[in-house]
Order: structure tokens, then C-alpha cells, then sequence
């Protein structure tokens, strides 16, 4: 018998979507604004906490920008795609001093685990800076397939953490100090499809290990209809993801 984690997450659906999200990101129009929105943040947590890191990990989306930025105060940068970081088995320790995840922890089922292995890469003194989206993201969507579901909703979103319970995991993975907050991106829609594909080409679908069954026509109807219900005047929806970021420092 297994005393692990539930395996809330699908590993081979968590890779399906990467490799999809990498061939659509090859189109001129696909959509970037979460790579770009963590890349700017995590920049601005770095200059405001006055680091200057001589060694740093970048793991997630935006990494090889985030990479270059660093670069260009002077710090040595190692790049890792997510697919090929397992967050579930100890890291390569590079006595990094600032790890940097951005977008990767939020389908990983040993979260708690995950962040211990984290800790574990980081030298003494070092910082992790960890974003990923947060519980009260895309209450629009939700909304939207439940009215699509009707009597007999299924689970098609992820489950999130909040600011709260990711304080207290940074403190069960042994982070001295531990900081943890949110903060929201706000997209304006005129479509539900236009949402969906924007959420595909950013890797941001399910990977639910129990996938829900694909909606009725009647069903995806119902889906649109709700999702614009008390759209603006110019028939713009607008749709919110919560970003929570984690920020811990290893004595």
C-alpha cells in the first residue's frame, strides 16, 4: 500500500499540454501574457529586495527571458525546461542562489515535496521565488461550464492554492522565512473560444488525472451564452486569473 500523494494530476496529459502549448507559441498571434506578466514581476521582486544573485536556476514560462534580464546584471543563469525538471525527485543542487519557477508548481501533485526539493538546490542564503496560479482564478469559465453542465457539473478546472495555505507550505518545506501573496491579471474577452485558445496556447487546460467528459453541443451552447452574460457594452467579458507567488529564503 502507497502512503504518497493522490495523484491529482496526469504527468502524460502535463506533457501532451507543453508539447501543444510549444507548437501553438510558433504562431505570430499566440497568446503570451503570462509568461510575459511573471517574468516582469519576478523582475520587479528582485530589483526591489536589492538582489544580485551570482547563480540563479530559471525554470517555467518566460525562463530564457527572465535568463537574459539576469544576464544582464552580471548573474551566471541556468535555464530548465519544466518537462524535464521533475518536481517530484530531488533537484540538481547547484548551490544556486535564487531559484526562480515560474508557472510550474501548479500541477504538481507532492507540492509540499516539490518545495522541499527546491529548498534543497538552493546554497544557504539562497531565495525562491515560486508563481503559479492561485485559487479564485477564471471564475468566469467556471461559471461558464458549470451552466454547461447543468444538473450534473464536472470537474474540469484545476483545484489552487491560496495565499494562506502557500504560506504554510513554505513553512512545512523548511523555508527560514516565507512570504506569500497574490496578485491578478485582468483579460478582456468577447468569446468564450477566444479564452480557451488562449489558455491552450499557454499550457493553462486541464491535466486532471480524472478527465471529465467533453461537452455536449447543447452543453458548449449553454457554455458561450453563460460566459457573456453581462458582458460590457462593447461586448467584452472580463476574466481574471489570481497569481500567487511564493517567495522563501533558506538559512
Amino acid at each position: 500500500m502507497t502512503n504518497g500523494p493522490p495523484t491529482i494530476f496526469s504527468p502524460t496529459r502535463r506533457e501532451a499540454r507543453a508539447a501543444r502549448a510549444r507548437a501553438l507559441q510558433g504562431r505570430p498571434d499566440a497568446a503570451d501574457w503570462l509568461a510575459e506578466s511573471l517574468v516582469e514581476d519576478t523582475l520587479e521582486r528582485i530589483d526591489f529586495m536589492r538582489l544580485a544573485p551570482r547563480r540563479a536556476l530559471a525554470v517555467g514560462a518566460g525562463a530564457n527571458r527572465l535568463a537574459a534580464a539576469l544576464e544582464a546584471k552580471g548573474a551566471r543563469v541556468v535555464v530548465t525546461d519544466a518537462q524535464a525538471l521533475d518536481h517530484e525527485k530531488p533537484w540538481p543542487v547547484g548551490e544556486f542562489d535564487l531559484i526562480a519557477s515560474l508557472g510550474t508548481l501548479a500541477t504538481v501533485n507532492d507540492l509540499p515535496g516539490a518545495l522541499i526539493h527546491l529548498r534543497g538546490a538552493l546554497r544557504a542564503g539562497g531565495i525562491a521565488i515560486a508563481s503559479m496560479i492561485g485559487a479564485g482564478s477564471l471564475p468566469r469559465l467556471r461559471s461558464a461550464l458549470l451552466a454547461a453542465d447543468a444538473e450534473r457539473p464536472a470537474a474540469r478546472l484545476h483545484p489552487a492554492v491560496d495565499a494562506q495555505a502557500g504560506a504554510a507550505l513554505l513553512q512545512r518545506a523548511g523555508f527560514s522565512r516565507q512570504v506569500s501573496d497574490s496578485w491578478t491579471l485582468r483579460l478582456r474577452y468577447s468569446s468564450l473560444d477566444t479564452l480557451v485558445a488562449d489558455l491552450r496556447a499557454q499550457g493553462l487546460t486541464s491535466t486532471l488525472a480524472d478527465s471529465a467528459p467533453p461537452l455536449t453541443k447543447s452543453g458548449l451552447e449553454r457554455a458561450r451564452a453563460a460566459f457573456l452574460d453581462g458582458a460590457d457594452s462593447a461586448g467584452k467579458v472580463v476574466e481574471t486569473l489570481e497569481v500567487l507567488t511564493l517567495t522563501g529564503w533558506k538559512n
